[in-house]
């Protein structure tokens, strides 16, 4: 099979992380636009990102862009693409469209053109009329932005955020991509302290402590082309989880700990930990923010404090964010780096961020506020 290129979907706001991870896992022809990033690779490379990558949504293998504006344009874009490469006769191959900006916006329609499309092009290549779709699933993405029209298809399955260690979560949870894409943004390393004081089910935490285990993400679930034996042998996703497998270290000692107010919510936070194969690396304790208190200096405070939209009340989280101001004075040259759309976060802690990403956490536009701590002294070498 020739080169294939990946799109990577991401939340918006970590695309540059995402290539990062890409580049080192040196993937070629890596390149960024808002919300996914490109690359280029082998049959094999399926497997590896779905595996190894921690801030990517999902990976689809692209198989065209063309403009369309009407339903004859899409009709004959999708057409000449070439399906018989990748779906064979008894491929199911369900269609998802997404439309924006654009001339052609109802999506059922695109949907029925773009299947329509592909059985005429499978009609003529296996020289039947009708298809069963009784085999594997090769499910299709339809993005229409501004006019043009990029087709792929999806290799994951269920979204990369869906690690398989979180049965239990809090109410409202953040995803596993974008817990990793904020250890990511920091310089925090494994021999640092870490606490996340609004730690819910767990999900922060768990992201560090596997990063600093080297596990795998993908580690503990399936993926949709597993199924594809057309396109990929079963050997080379075997080979590929054995080799996340030989990557793994959890003989570490680390300093990970996740405090919450809520008991019931800290016990499925150490059931999730053991499914992820790190409850070792992490303590989990009952505890209020206003307890945050550590002895210790430079370490690191990364969390998702509530905002409003979804668990408080708006008129208490200015008392919240006050005593999350008064914790972090209390700790000694340490970081802080907190997701949240609440507008007033500066003033209620009573500090101004050194610096602020904008990041979507879904369609939640909010800002991580990065307080950064001085960096700890270099150890003196010592001498033979």
């Amino acid at each position: 099979m020739e080169k294939l290129t990946f799109v990577i979907p991401t939340l918006l706001g970590v695309e540059g992380l995402t290539a990062n991870e890409l580049r080192r896992m040196n993937m070629e022809g890596v390149r960024v636009e808002n919300g996914r990033v490109f690359c280029q690779g082998g049959p094999q490379d399926i497997a590896r990102l779905n595996l190894q990558l921690r801030t990517g949504e999902r990976v689809l293998i692209l198989l065209g862009t063309f403009p369309a504006q009407t339903f004859e344009d899409l009709f004959q874009g999708t057409r000449a693409l070439p399906w018989d490469n990748f779906i064979p006769k008894d491929g199911a191959f369900p269609v998802k469209g997404f439309s924006l900006n654009s001339a052609l916006h109802s999506i059922p329609a695109c949907q029925s053109i773009v299947k329509k499309a592909i059985v005429e092009r499978l009609k003529t290549y296996y020289e039947v009329n009708w298809f069963e779709e009784t085999g594997a699933s090769y499910p299709l993405r339809v993005f229409l932005n501004k006019d043009e029209v990029t087709i792929g298809i999806d290799t994951s399955g269920e979204s990369l955020h869906k690690r398989g260690y979180r049965v239990l979560s809090s109410k409202a949870p953040i995803t596993e991509t974008l817990a990793a894409a904020m250890i990511l943004l920091t310089p925090w390393k494994a021999d640092r302290i870490l606490v996340d004081p609004f730690c819910g089910s767990g999900t922060i935490p768990i992201e560090a402590a596997m990063i600093a285990a080297n596990i795998a993400p993908g580690m503990n679930r399936t993926f949709t082309a597993q199924t594809w034996t057309n396109l990929i042998p079963k050997e080379l996703w075997d080979d590929c989880f054995e080799e996340a497998k030989e990557m793994v270290n959890t003989d570490i000692e680390t300093n990970i700990q996740g405090y919450d107010i809520d008991g019931e919510i800290i016990r499925a936070a150490r059931d999730n930990a053991k499914r992820a194969g790190v409850d070792h690396l992490i303590h989990f304790q009952q505890r209020p923010v206003s307890e945050l208190k550590n002895p210790k200096k430079y370490g690191f405070v990364i969390t998702n404090p509530p905002y409003g939209e979804r668990l408080e009340e708006k008129a208490a989280l200015p008392k919240l964010y006050h005593e999350i101001g008064e914790a972090f004075a209390g700790l000694d040259c340490w970081s802080e780096y907190l997701i949240t759309s609440y507008e007033d976060t500066e003033r209620s802690i009573g500090k101004k961020a050194d610096k602020k990403r904008k990041i979507y956490n879904g369609m939640l536009r909010t800002n991580l506020y990065q307080y950064i701590g001085p960096k700890p002294p270099r150890r003196k070498k010592t001498e033979a």
